[in-house]
């Protein structure tokens, strides 16, 4: 049970700890002053989240994310939100390719080089399938996290920041919502795709709590580093490397590794939700990787508008679009009896 739990958790955190995430740009572009309250809610609202969905893709022993969908949004928007499930799939897997680009910059190569070798590997790791990816996420996401949770805190130890010192100042507190709405779309698609593989309860309660619990201390730390060093966000493509500038090279070095990663792994976790949708659609099965290339290839041509530019409109407006998905799982407990007793 703790081998699988651990395996949804690197699944899930490896959906959401991406470019946008993990350079800080993302976090920035929700929280920033005043959000301790916000992050602390957004811990809980995407636990709670992502245990209704795997609950419900359990109990229905899914292969792709539809039936879940069919169930959360009702059946009469299924198709709305399963056309805007595809586009953001597709657009932030793409913005993670275009951040493959700009980290790929760290160490002195073409942009184009960059989204080339994440381009390629992506296809090389579905040839395997699902396992695949699994395999790569148990590996990779304990890495990413200890690595940035040590910059974070040695960032904080440096500093001397106080962490809790402005905790009475809450009034960006609303940004939780969405913020968490952001992250749900992905959740239903990479989720409501391992609904055939998961084995009991047990591990979907330990893996969601764990996860939500990952995503806020992290978070609080990061968003804390970032109001330090507000004046001088605007000038980097990817704030990280702001809090980096102090931190000896090899240090800087190996955070550009694991920035890759973090694209990397999010980027494959968005292709699954793609080619076990495609598939469905599908009247001969093809396998994943094909899927996978296709999909790469169409992608290649956005990359140019660039990351930063990408993040900054696409988030924020799939955060509201989401809010709909957002507020029917965290009523689910509620709408789901009434139905249940109505269907009788």
């Amino acid at each position: 049970m703790w081998r699988r739990s651990i395996q949804w958790m690197a699944l899930i955190l490896g959906a959401t700890i991406g470019a946008g995430y993990v350079s800080g740009r993302e976090l920035w572009q929700f929280f920033g002053h005043e959000s301790g309250l916000a992050i602390v809610l957004f811990s809980f609202f995407f636990s709670f989240c992502c245990y209704v969905i795997m609950m419900i893709s359990y109990r229905l022993k899914t292969s792709n994310y539809l039936p879940v969908l069919e169930i959360i949004a009702g059946r009469k928007l299924t198709n709305v939100f399963d056309g805007l499930i595809l586009l953001y799939l597709f657009t932030t897997t793409m913005i993670m390719i275009a951040g493959s680009g700009a980290a790929g910059q760290v160490f002195h190569l073409p942009y184009s080089v960059g989204i080339a070798i994440t381009s390629i590997l992506l296809v090389l790791i579905f040839l395997k399938g699902v396992n695949g990816l699994l395999t790569a996420n148990e590996f990779i996401l304990p890495v990413l996290i200890v690595g940035l949770l040590y910059v974070l805190v040695t960032y904080v130890s440096n500093e001397n920041l106080q962490l809790f010192a402005y905790w009475r100042e809450q009034r960006n507190w609303l940004a939780a919502f969405p913020f968490t709405a952001l992250n749900i779309l992905p959740l239903i698609a990479i989720l409501g795709a391992i609904g055939n593989k998961v084995k009991g309860r047990g591990e979907i309660i330990i893996s969601c709590i764990g996860t939500g619990l990952c995503l806020g201390v992290v978070s609080y730390i990061y968003n804390s580093s970032l109001i330090q060093i507000a004046d001088v966000i605007v000038l980097y493509e990817i704030p990280l490397f702001a809090i980096l500038k102090e931190f000896p090279f090899g240090m800087i070095l190996f955070m550009s590794i694991l920035l890759w990663l973090a694209i990397f792994t999010t980027a494959a976790a968005g292709m699954l939700g793609i080619a076990t949708r495609v598939q469905s659609f599908l009247k001969e099965e093809k396998p994943m990787y094909l899927i996978v290339f296709v999909s790469v290839l169409l992608m290649l041509p956005l990359t140019v508008f660039g990351f930063s530019t990408l993040v900054s409109f696409l988030y924020p407006l799939y955060g509201i679009l989401n809010l709909y998905i957002l507020a029917r799982l965290l009523t689910y407990p509620l709408w789901s009896s009434y139905e249940e007793k109505h269907n009788k």
